[in-house]
């Protein structure tokens, strides 16, 4: 167990000063995730003028709440799975003891400290911005918000990990995430709050993997009512299924590439 402490602390040191090495680009990355910004000025804006459950303080929140969520969760790795196939660059981690899937999950884990400080900074300007947005989570909020944004994270790599996979197979796999993505921005609750959808379709979406990205821990954070026990489950559920389907995936994908000279 120590030993995987070990491996555990030294990966992700060496992730995170490679990741520093970047960090002019990283304030790009950053200010690239600030769509919600946006939608904020719009659905406050819409929310003085209509009946939307919702008032416009709670959209400003919720909005900032999602543009924290998707500091923590964004994922990029089927573009570097894909070039690590076209490349060939993928043999040299198969002579490597350790998996490439914890190399990705390492580099991915350690980013979120490197931005980190770029995102607390433009956080603190919106509530310069928008000082009666400006709230402090409960403890009981923070906790579960907590859990549930490692678990979103999780999910969310497993899911492009699992399209990576397909990289043995094609040579743009990230075309599937494009499309995927499409999904994602519309059913995660980036572009508006579950709660503007209606019922019968909201409790359909509730049991896709979408929501539990974006809309359920930002949902925690704001202390919006959501159903914690449920949303783990179903969490769980998915990302268990996303690993079985990309080991199995990896194994008939090695054969392929091997099969391929590579």
């Amino acid at each position: 167990m120590h030993r995987i402490f070990r491996l555990a602390h030294t990966i992700l040191s060496v992730y995170y000063a490679y990741m520093l090495e970047y960090r002019a680009e990283l304030l790009f990355w950053v200010l690239s995730g600030s769509l919600p910004i946006i939608l904020m000025g719009i659905w406050t804006q819409a929310a003085q003028s209509g009946q939307f459950g919702l008032g416009a303080i709670d959209f400003a929140r919720y909005f900032i709440a999602v543009f924290m969520v998707r500091q923590f969760t964004v994922v990029w790795v089927i573009w570097e799975f894909e070039r690590e196939i076209v490349e060939g660059k993928l043999s040299f981690r198969l002579l490597q003891p350790l998996n490439p899937f914890w190399h990705h999950f390492a580099s991915h884990f350690a980013e979120r400290f490197a931005r980190l400080p770029f995102a607390f900074g433009l956080l603190a300007l919106f509530f310069w911005l928008y000082p009666n947005a400006f709230w402090i989570p409960s403890f009981g909020n923070l906790s579960r918000f907590a859990i549930a944004i490692i678990l979103a994270f999780t999910l969310r790599f497993l899911m492009q990990y699992t399209l990576a996979m397909f990289a043995f197979w094609i040579e743009r796999a990230s075309a599937l995430e494009q499309f995927s993505f499409l999904f994602y921005l519309f059913l995660s609750g980036m572009i508006a709050p579950l709660e503007q959808f209606p019922p019968f379709m909201r409790e359909i979406v509730l049991w896709t993997p979408f929501p539990y990205l974006i809309y359920f821990p930002a949902s925690l954070l704001v202390g919006l009512p959501v159903d914690f026990g449920r949303g783990l489950l179903v969490i769980l559920g998915w990302s268990t299924g996303f690993f079985l389907i990309c080991r199995w995936l990896w194994q008939k994908g090695l054969r392929q590439y091997s099969g391929m000279g590579a």
